[in-house]
């Protein structure tokens, strides 16, 4: 009963980002809304109870922001998350996390007559109030290399559109972020060339924990390969049937911080507990607060051989 007495704190949902496609439908996006807006409701709370430290964000101000002037809040994005400046990010999602940034899977069921799935036409969505507020970030779990690159995304959104609301092409801007953020620009100027094959941005993908395609689109986006080059690429990616099936397995990320507030509360099996006391129900709980599976073990390859990328 407790939910129908609660109100949402401090969550101005049409200010609400979201990492979707074009053709989503609004009465998808509506029933985000409400999900992100109870998730937002209990992680605020969870966070404050536990005076949990506010992620230390770099955020922009002005009316319009270059390509570089992107790269370089990607880069400040890394200093903030206490990741080194030019190497592959090994767990994005734990990088967040001790930053302050929550992260929550959303588990929706009967989208638009899927189960959670990409076919619902979003992968995410965020929101930070500003300095010493609360952030979130919200996806729907696919393949590794999609959900690493969506926490990108919308940490692009949280840092880049937090001040300013009104920004021209807010969704180039964020994919741009994401690619700066998990292939710096140094390295991606070093290493990916027109001179390489499909084959070799399977390796890259394998190090990098990003998508082939995301790759060529970084490397597009630093000046290294030229139209006509990304072109011949895409045009192989279909040859192939990779545009939706890609080669080389990207291990899933799994948050923790939100289940280790939960059990530090509410003790080793917290959803009925702790969805009375939060006026939430408990399968709504178990969506953001999943309890952690076991971690992948780390395995060792040689330099240069294509791996699956494990999150550590």
């Amino acid at each position: 009963m407790k939910f129908f007495y609660v109100q949402p704190r401090t969550v101005p949902l049409d200010s609400l980002r979201f990492r979707k496609m074009a053709s989503a439908s609004k009465k998808t996006t509506k029933r985000i809304h409400a999900f992100y807006g109870e998730s937002y409701r209990v992680t605020e709370d969870m966070l404050d109870r536990e005076n949990y430290p506010p992620p230390p964000l770099p955020f922009a101000t002005a009316d319009h922001l270059t390509q570089d002037e992107i790269d370089e809040f990607a880069s400040a994005a890394r200093e903030a998350l206490g990741l080194a400046p030019d190497k592959p990010i090994p767990h994005l999602t734990r990088a967040l996390e001790r930053a302050g940034v929550a992260v929550a899977p959303l588990m929706l069921t009967d989208v638009d007559g899927e189960v959670n799935t990409p076919t619902a036409k979003h992968f995410g969505a965020s929101y930070w109030g500003g300095i010493g507020a609360t952030a979130l970030i919200c996806y729907f779990p696919g393949s590794g290399d999609r959900d690493r690159f969506t926490l990108g995304h919308e940490l692009g959104h949280l840092i880049l559109h937090t001040f300013r609301p009104r920004a021209e092409d807010p969704e180039s801007e964020a994919h741009r972020f994401a690619g700066a953020l998990l292939v710096p620009r140094v390295r991606a100027k070093e290493e990916l060339t027109e001179q390489l094959s499909l084959n070799d941005y399977a390796r890259l993908k394998a190090v990098w924990g990003v998508s082939i395609q995301a790759l060529i689109m970084r490397g597009s986006a630093v000046g290294n390969i030229g139209d006509t080059r990304k072109r011949s690429l895409y045009v192989q990616l279909n040859q192939r049937q990779w545009r939706k099936n890609e080669p080389v397995e990207v291990g899933r990320e799994h948050p923790l911080l939100l289940w280790r507030l939960l059990t530090r509360r509410f003790g080793p099996r917290p959803y009925v507990p702790a969805g009375e006391e939060l006026a939430i129900p408990p399968a709504v709980l178990r969506s953001i607060a999943p309890t952690p599976e076991r971690p992948p073990e780390r395995v060792a390859a040689p330099v240069g051989a294509v791996r699956q990328f494990r999150p550590r």
